[in-house]
């Protein structure tokens, strides 16, 4: 997967939390499952890479809702 693919799937994988109400700091892992079977799907990867985009996209979210975010962008 190179990085174009990887920040597409983590995009689609964060509005889907976001969908879903997910907290950006969600710790139970059981509750991440869903994202890592969707990222199997997508992806082809296996359990251990899939959780691992699922975990960036939890990161992700929280940069992307942090004040220092949009100073980043600029």
């Amino acid at each position: 997967m190179n990085d174009e693919q990887r920040d597409s799937e983590r995009e689609k994988i964060a509005k889907l939390m976001d969908r879903d109400g997910v907290p950006v700091t969600e710790q139970d892992g059981s509750k991440l499952l869903k994202y890592r079977d969707q990222v199997i799907a997508d992806c082809n990867l296996d359990d251990e890479e899939a959780m691992m985009l699922v975990f960036e996209t939890m990161l992700y979210r929280k940069m992307k809702n942090s004040p220092a975010y949009d100073f980043l962008n600029k």
